[in-house]
């Protein structure tokens, strides 16, 4: 089999990338590194199996020629974090919605599987938790661009079940809750990333908000097992799947769990929203998916504890940084030795 991963070299698109190369699969990667990095993939860059081109999925033509190449698509390449769409809401519109339009648009014409990768932002502001996918979304005002990211991943959800059901396209929908573990940045907002770096620097954990707003956080390896196993269910396709951990914890809990697994005596900072984000930034007090239907499609269900992922994200963290001052330290001592020459 061939999959084509639009966003591969992403956080997720990465360590999908890695799981199919494992399993033997062909995998094209197609990223225009606007949020991926090639370093997320460099590991994969011998295997004969994989193809990387840098290109964006807006490339109409381009893309057509890969979907045709593929037997499987699955679509990640999309805006994230609420930094980034909260300062570019043009970008995270234009991105998410013509992104996800094209890509149906070429599956459509091979009738290949699509995958498209959506979000638990569509919920809104509901406050019935645990979320199931018939539930309504509510969102605020369309004066408020942090709601701008929920509603085009909404549109993109509306238009592959169109395509299914007008023209027959399979497409499996999976709305992803919190995604962690390593390879993920804090440049774009992401929260455990952002901590566990701020823990071993010694700097303060920020905490946006009061803290009391909780999350549940999914392992990457357990996300990519369900997508996995989404796409080779034939029941699966046509529906909406929720795709995450049910394991809820608040922010504040979670810089303090942060702290004691890394033994950081750093302090718990708290910054308003306003001041964070933009003034009158509204946010989702929980966020908590059930799992019923993934687990009743899949026979799976993400478990993997908190305190092993963030030891992951730790390990990921400090290997990194040592790697980089070892390069620092060879560049400076290159230096030192070209200048006594």
């Amino acid at each position: 089999m061939t999959y084509l991963i639009s966003g591969g070299a992403g956080f997720v698109g990465s360590h999908l990338t890695e799981a199919l190369l494992e399993r033997g699969e062909q995998v094209i990667i197609l990223d225009d590194l606007s949020t991926g990095s090639i370093e997320n993939i460099r590991h994969l860059r011998l295997n004969r199996r994989l193809r990387t081109v840098i290109e964006s999925v807006m490339d109409r033509r381009l893309l057509a020629e890969l979907v045709d190449e593929s037997d499987v698509v699955l679509h990640l390449a999309a805006a994230v974090g609420v930094r980034r769409i909260i300062e570019s809401p043009v970008r995270t519109i234009e991105t998410n919605v013509k992104g996800t339009e094209l890509v149906l648009e070429a599956a459509a014409k091979k009738q290949k599987l699509v995958f498209i990768a959506s979000t638990s932002e569509v919920y809104g502001k509901n406050a019935k938790t645990p979320f199931k996918e018939d539930d309504d979304t509510i969102w605020g005002a369309t004066t408020k661009s942090r709601w701008s990211y929920a509603a085009s991943k909404a549109l993109d959800e509306f238009l592959a079940l169109a395509y299914w059901k007008e023209k027959k396209l399979p497409v499996v929908i999976g709305r992803l809750f919190n995604t962690v573990g390593p390879r993920q940045t804090g440049r774009y907002g992401m929260v455990l990333p952002t901590f566990v770096s701020q823990a071993l620097e010694g700097s303060p954990l920020t905490v946006f908000g009061t803290g009391k707003q909780s999350r549940c956080f999914g392992y990457v390896g357990d996300v990519v097992e369900a997508i996995l196993r989404l796409v080779s269910t034939q029941t699966a396709v046509g529906e909406v799947v929720n795709i995450g951990n049910d394991t809820e914890i608040s922010i504040g809990d979670l810089a303090l769990l942060v702290k004691d697994r890394t033994g950081s005596n750093s302090p718990v900072r708290f910054i308003p929203y306003d001041e964070a984000y933009e003034p009158g930034f509204e946010d989702m007090t929980r966020r908590v998916p059930c799992l019923d239907k993934l687990l009743r499609l899949t026979g799976f269900r993400p478990s993997t504890p908190l305190s092993a992922i963030i030891d992951k994200v730790i390990t990921h963290q400090s290997a990194k940084a040592s790697q980089t001052a070892l390069v620092r330290h060879s560049e400076v001592g290159f230096v030192e030795s070209a200048q006594s020459v």
